[in-house]
């Protein structure tokens, strides 16, 4: 080999070491959030140090604190950045608030409360024009002590009862669905409540909710994929398209995180576009309303999924857990479904439940248990002749119970924290495969021919008066262990119990009525 060769071959020995891809966790490797990347350590490891350091290498000059009010929106406190001191101190301290402006169980004469970073949730703001850091935040009261009554501790109390009760831990995600609304150009009509997973050009906004899965992306949401919906209609030279965001299972607390998050996300780039939004539970009748399914996975202290057997059979573990969802789901519309228009999506033949039962694959059904990759088939290797045998993949972590019944207007903390007590619930029951046995379903409970399985059956509550009334005769088992508060509870029921109930009841025969409810609260949640 010449001289020049053997140089050549040194270079190239040279730079293939010299430039070899950083050896990199696989949790952050591709990672969309800016913080993450930069400082390449994962959420859960950020420090008070990491998160200065970031903002002073990366020129920020804002930083943004978030937190959820009873409405269930997310409120912004925006700090500009005038010096390390200041920046410390925000950091380490955070800030007062008015209580009393955010939650109606706090006396103006007490109000105030502060409000503290939770480093894990920072994220680079993907629509601020100035540099920003944004965080959500965690309330604490006048003494210095976690907030007991609000909903992001409500379920951080929910999660570690369930953990000191069973040794295992929660986990869920959310399938966040919502209606875009803009005027129609007439092209491409698509067929009326036959969108699901439909293409452009018949669907007319996957470039948006794209562009919003990046966004959320970045905010640090884990998402599974984005689709167009089932429910498209044209009103008046308008057309409203179904669309949906679904996560992948992560911890419980920081699902909630991510779906407040991902509405803060969709509303924003909306309002960008000039696209209406909304995550309300109907728009109309006889169109297909939008829920927030939360699918639910019980894992132990090594990530395990404890939700199939050794046989890859639902697991018992999984059956008391659906039965104590069973006994509280009447209870749980209270959390889930917290207006009048909630209840006019609780429906026959609309893809959402009515009565309290579970099954598998079946979308009739209050809880679901979704198609599992059970059948021990390499289905990729056989389609894909060449392509080794995935035998590195666990395909029994991608089993989940899916609850169907909640929808845009639910308080997400409580939701998600009256789902974890009533997982909890089940494994305290001594009947629990008894009742798991009784309220299973392997029907379409809504065809005619099922209408004596369905007297049978117990039935969701119809009003926000019988979810109030559902939630009071269940109230000392959310309770219990100090995971709700009385006064959140009373706060729930006397909220539900306020609504004009005529007035719901006569909107299911009017349609004027109902949108001129529909309307009032078309951006609930």
């Amino acid at each position: 080999m010449g001289t020049e060769s053997k140089t050549l071959l040194r270079e190239k020995q040279f730079l293939a070491v010299t430039f070899q891809p950083k050896a990199m966790n696989k949790e952050i490797a591709l990672n969309k959030n800016a913080l993450v990347k930069w400082l390449e350590k994962e959420p859960a490891t950020f420090t008070k140090d990491d998160i200065i350091r970031y903002i002073v290498e990366n020129d920020i000059e804002m930083v943004n604190f978030m937190y959820p009010a009873a409405d269930g929106r997310l409120k912004t406190l925006n700090f500009i950045i005038n010096n390390l001191d200041y920046l410390e101190t925000i950091l380490s301290l955070g800030e007062r608030v008015d209580g009393s402006s955010l939650f109606p169980f706090i006396e103006a004469g007490s109000s105030d409360l502060y409000v503290l970073p939770r480093f894990r949730t920072a994220f680079r703001d993907p629509f601020a024009e100035i540099p920003t850091v944004t965080m959500l935040c965690s309330f604490f009261d006048k003494d210095g002590n976690p907030l007991e009554s609000a909903p992001e501790q409500t379920l951080r109390k929910a999660c570690k009862e369930f953990t000191k009760a069973t040794g295992l831990y929660f986990q869920a995600m959310g399938e966040l669905e919502y209606y875009v609304i803009s005027m129609d150009s007439g092209l491409f009509a698509a067929t009326d409540q036959k969108g699901y997973h439909e293409s452009a050009p018949f669907a007319k906004f996957n470039d948006f909710r794209t562009k919003c899965m990046q966004y959320i992306a970045q905010t640090g949401g884990q998402i599974k994929y984005g689709h167009s919906e089932v429910g498209n209609f044209t009103l008046n030279g308008t057309i409203y398209e179904q669309n949906e965001i679904e996560f992948l299972p992560v911890d419980a607390e920081q699902a909630a995180d991510q779906l407040m998050l991902a509405k803060w996300v969709i509303r924003n780039l909306g309002y960008k576009e000039h696209l209406d939004v909304t995550f309300a539970p109907k728009i109309t009748t006889g169109k297909a309303g939008s829920g927030l399914h939360i699918h639910m996975r019980i894992v132990d202290k090594d990530g395990k999924n404890m939700m199939l057997n050794e046989h890859k059979h639902l697991s018992e573990t999984a059956r008391r857990a659906i039965a104590g969802l069973m006994m509280l789901a009447p209870a749980i519309t209270a959390f889930g479904n917290t207006n009048p228009t909630s209840y006019f999506r609780l429906v026959p033949h609309q893809e959402a439940p009515t009565n309290v039962c579970w099954g598998d694959r079946n979308r009739s059904v209050l809880v679901r248990v979704p198609l599992g990759w059970t059948a021990d088939k390499d289905m990729c290797s056989a389609l894909n002749p060449g392509t080794p045998a995935s035998v590195d993949i666990d395909a029994s972590k991608k089993q989940t119970a899916e609850i169907r019944s909640a929808d845009g207007s639910a308080d997400i903390y409580q939701l998600i924290a009256g789902l974890a007590v009533a997982l909890r619930y089940g494994f305290e029951l001594e009947n629990a495969l008894e009742i798991a046995k009784k309220t299973y379903v392997d029907v379409n409970i809504h065809n005619a021919e099922n209408a004596d399985r369905v007297k049978e059956l117990a039935q969701l509550p119809t009003t926000c008066a019988e979810s109030a009334d559902e939630l009071e005769k269940a109230r000392k088992i959310f309770e219990s262990l100090g995971v709700f508060s009385p006064g959140m509870i009373d706060g729930i029921i006397a909220k539900l119990r306020s609504y004009d109930q005529a007035e719901a009841e006569a909107a299911k025969a009017d349609s004027t009525l109902m949108r001129d409810l529909v309307n009032r609260y078309f951006h609930c949640g």
